[in-house]
């Protein structure tokens, strides 16, 4: 009776070991595709945050510029001046953001002063 016990609870232990296993090789896919799904958020919300600052710096290109005519009485030009420079802006803090453009050190700046 006790070796029928023990026959059973090998059997038992064997079953879970073969279960466990086969979890064990699940949780590894899940994990892998976990961290596919990460990268893939990541390199989304680098994209959002890149085609905000560019859009961001047109509007406000676009807004100076019409406040500055409406003001000055110069028609299209401070809008369109303004608008390309918001333009130039855009399209350095994306080259900013994106690491293709270094930002000047410190050290670079007091250089430039002198």
């Amino acid at each position: 009776m006790a070796d029928d016990r023990e026959e059973s609870l090998e059997k038992r232990r064997a079953q879970l070991g073969a279960k466990l296993a086969t979890k064990r090789t699940e949780a590894g896919k899940d994990e892998a595709d976990e961290a596919r799904a990460e990268v893939s958020r990541k390199g989304y919300a680098q994209a959002m945050k890149l085609s905000s600052e560019f859009i961001s710096a047109i509007v406000v290109g676009a807004v100076l510029g019409y406040v500055f005519d409406r003001f000055v009485g110069t028609a299209p030009w401070g809008l369109m001046i303004l608008l390309l420079l918001g333009f130039g802006a855009g399209v350095l803090n994306v080259m900013r953001a994106a690491g293709k453009v270094a930002t000047p050190s410190p050290a670079e700046r007091d250089n430039e002063k002198k």
